[in-house]
């Protein structure tokens, strides 16, 4: 039997997840959710109901993987964490009542966080470049 030849792109995905640092791995779970949530939407636009509770249970997966490696012990922590709670009870209603409305209020709210990541990033970047 031959074996399937292996995939680059999933073999540069892996490697970007296993190397990224803590703060890029939320960067790319917030866009890895947000991608699930858009997926949902246009499968439920489409009236593919499994399609759209598969997409909707991947983000769900994905936030509940960041509400159990949140820092509660810190302010900003518990913040989070009361979102991503949010976030997570949200996406539930979606799923159950596919409710496009909902889908697009959470890929805001996680759009918002993945932007407020990325300009930390820099900051952080012109930080040591300059100090």
């Amino acid at each position: 039997m031959m074996q399937a030849a292996p995939n680059p792109y999933r073999q540069y995905v892996e490697n970007a997840v296993l190397t990224a640092d803590p703060g890029r791995l939320t960067l790319m779970l917030y866009t890895g959710a947000v991608k699930f949530i858009r997926q949902a939407r246009d499968c439920l636009a489409a009236r593919d109901i499994p399609g759209a509770h598969r997409a909707c249970l991947r983000a769900q997966d994905i936030i509940v993987y960041l509400l159990e490696t949140v820092n509660r012990e810190m302010e900003i922590g518990k913040n989070l964490s009361a979102l991503y709670d949010y976030i997570y009870r949200r996406l539930v209603e979606a799923n159950v009542k596919k409710d496009a409305a909902v889908l697009d209020e959470v890929a805001g709210l996680l759009e918002d966080l993945a932007g407020t990541w990325e300009r930390a990033f820099k900051l952080k970047g012109e930080q040591a470049v300059g100090g």
